[in-house]
């Protein structure tokens, strides 16, 4: 329409209802903030929001700890933190070695008042959960059967599933306490994939003398220096994939270290094996400061496959050669070429399809003789000897050869 000489258009876009007479560098300006300004905006308020969330104690959705579980509810909100500091202020570095994921902690109740504080910490797999519950648990503690392990000492109990590390400390023990857990321990998530194996090492420790709840699964120097282990990390070099474990040996004279590293293949570790003979030679100036091999007392070593084998301590020289031939490698070799093994390659299958073709080929025989020899019959009685019938008499050709033949005379 037209007022007082202008003209105005309506259209749903923004800034379409206008006067063709105003500036349109204001409309140019608004459909561009449009474009770029609201985006903008509305990350600016999402991330408003998130603080205030923050500031205002709202905690994050628990992954692990369930709401209830085995008649224990859980008291307030999961304590969530990706902050490994929180988890453990003094061995931070080690739960990074682990591959620390997620810490969780909570309280529960139960309605005869008693309490139960539960604090979680989710690794990237299940090697980290095993790994940080040997380096957690001391020897004192009892085995378990609870999760993939556990172990107990008074009123409280360590274990791990898949790779989930618990930590319960009840304030009241009872004769279910460890159901309780077990039942727990079932609604944990499990890893996909890889993530769900064991590391194979720690199999490779002789039973026989291994004073119990020493085991220790080491996958990073800082975890391996807190352990006074026998050989410095430097020699181990984490960084080309050394994994350790570590065990204690009741023998005469004391408890002996038996030490395994485990490298990703033979040529490493025979490389790495001279590396440590060279400093362990008495000929070898040792560093200021350094610790030293010639400390612990007598030293023996030995590699077997990929690994590594060391053995130290108040050992003579008849019991280190029998600690040390107790570790052998096996190698686990997996055959990832096609075995065809299908119904079309199946030897057992074939057998049975050529049973079924004979078994079809001979009922087609039968009822294709059947079917001859009926027609046959049935011919003959509709319509007698004139398609398959036969004359009475038949000429017949005969050659006559014994028509010239004379008989022999009669005897007299």
């Amino acid at each position: 329409m037209r007022k007082s000489g202008t003209f105005w258009k309506l259209s749903p876009m923004l800034c379409s209802l206008m006067n063709r007479g105003l500036s349109l560098s204001i409309c140019a300006s608004m459909k561009h903030f449009q474009r770029v300004g609201i985006p903008f905006l509305l990350i600016f308020i999402a991330a408003a929001t998130l603080a205030a969330d923050q500031g205002s104690g709202k905690q994050a959705p628990s992954f692990v700890l369930p709401a209830q579980f085995g008649g224990w509810q859980l008291e307030g909100t999961v304590r969530t933190t990706k902050d490994p500091n929180i988890a453990d202020p003094v061995s931070t570095r080690v739960l990074n070695e682990y591959g620390f994921g997620d810490f969780e902690s909570a309280t529960y109740s139960r309605e005869d008042g008693n309490q139960l504080t539960l604090k979680t910490i989710r690794f990237r797999d299940a090697s980290g959960a095993y790994g940080a519950f040997s380096f957690y648990k001391p020897p004192e503690m009892l085995d378990e059967k609870i999760g993939d392990r556990a172990s107990s000492l008074n009123n409280r109990v360590l274990f791990y599933r898949g790779n989930v590390l618990v930590d319960a400390v009840f304030k009241k023990l009872t004769a279910m306490s460890a159901a309780e857990l077990r039942e727990l321990a079932g609604m944990l998530p499990l890893p996909l994939g890889n993530a769900r194996n064991l590391p194979s090492l720690p199999n490779y420790l002789p039973r026989l003398s291994l004073v119990k709840n020493t085991a220790k699964y080491v996958v990073g120097p800082v975890a391996m220096d807190k352990l006074r282990s026998p050989l410095p990390s430097q020699l181990v070099d984490f960084n080309a994939g050394a994994e350790v474990v570590i065990g204690k040996y009741a023998s005469s004279g004391g408890d002996a270290t038996l030490m395994l590293i485990s490298y990703p293949t033979p040529q490493i570790a025979a490389e790495h094996l001279r590396r440590i003979d060279a400093f362990h030679s008495p000929s070898t100036q040792q560093q200021a400061g350094a610790a030293t091999l010639v400390d612990i007392g007598p030293f023996f070593d030995k590699r077997t496959g990929p690994i590594v084998v060391l053995a130290a301590g108040p050992l003579s020289q008849g019991q280190a050669k029998s600690l040390l031939a107790s570790v052998n490698y096996d190698a686990d070799v997996t055959w990832n070429q096609n075995t065809f093994f299908d119904k079309k390659n199946n030897i057992g299958n074939l057998v049975w399809n050529a049973l079924v073709l004979s078994g079809i080929l001979t009922a087609i025989g039968l009822v294709a003789g059947i079917a001859f020899g009926g027609v046959r019959v049935l011919i003959q009685r509709i319509i007698p000897e004139r398609l398959l019938g036969r004359e009475e008499q038949i000429e017949f050709i005969s050659l006559g050869l014994d028509e010239g033949v004379q008989k022999p005379p009669a005897a007299r």
